[in-house]
């Protein structure tokens, strides 16, 4: 079970790490240093580089996550509170990714290839709140994980 813990953790610290580098560091130093058009210029560089690369960790997450809870920790019925939990953050994280990515952020790259920067940086702003909330979530998750079996529920 080793690997697949491995697998797991490194797959939700990519994803969690990669949100708050992009949400907490990387946007407040863009917008202090770049002009709003480079701004959204870079995002977009970054954005498609993280997400091209999110959709890896997530079946990473998937397939380590049920490969452990079904060969290794006797199914669903039989796993932790705290698992269902993760399972249930993880599952709605993926659904904020899934809205990011077909809704605001299909919107931002469609505006900037129009050149028009006022609807792109709509966009952005959008992606900025759901990224927000999927940080948080992901915090959330990663707890359950690495410390829900000590905790009495």
């Amino acid at each position: 079970m080793g690997i697949w813990v491995g697998v797991h953790l490194l797959a939700a610290a990519i994803w969690v790490g990669g949100m708050y580098f992009a949400h907490r560091c990387l946007r407040p130093a863009a917008e202090l240093h770049l002009p709003p058009p480079l701004r959204l210029v870079l995002w977009r560089g970054v954005l498609r580089r993280f997400f091209s690369r999110i959709w890896i960790v997530i079946a990473m997450i998937l397939i380590s996550g049920y490969i452990m809870v079904f060969t290794h920790l006797g199914g669903l019925s039989e796993v932790g509170l705290h698992i269902h939990l993760m399972q249930a953050t993880g599952w709605v994280m993926i659904g904020l990714y899934l809205h990011i990515y077909l809704g605001p952020y299909r919107r931002f790259k469609d505006a900037l290839d129009e050149s028009d920067f006022e609807a792109a940086a709509i966009q952005l702003a959008r992606i900025r709140k759901v990224v927000g909330i999927n940080l948080t979530l992901g915090l959330i998750t990663m707890l359950l994980g690495a410390s829900g079996r000590y905790l009495q529920f």
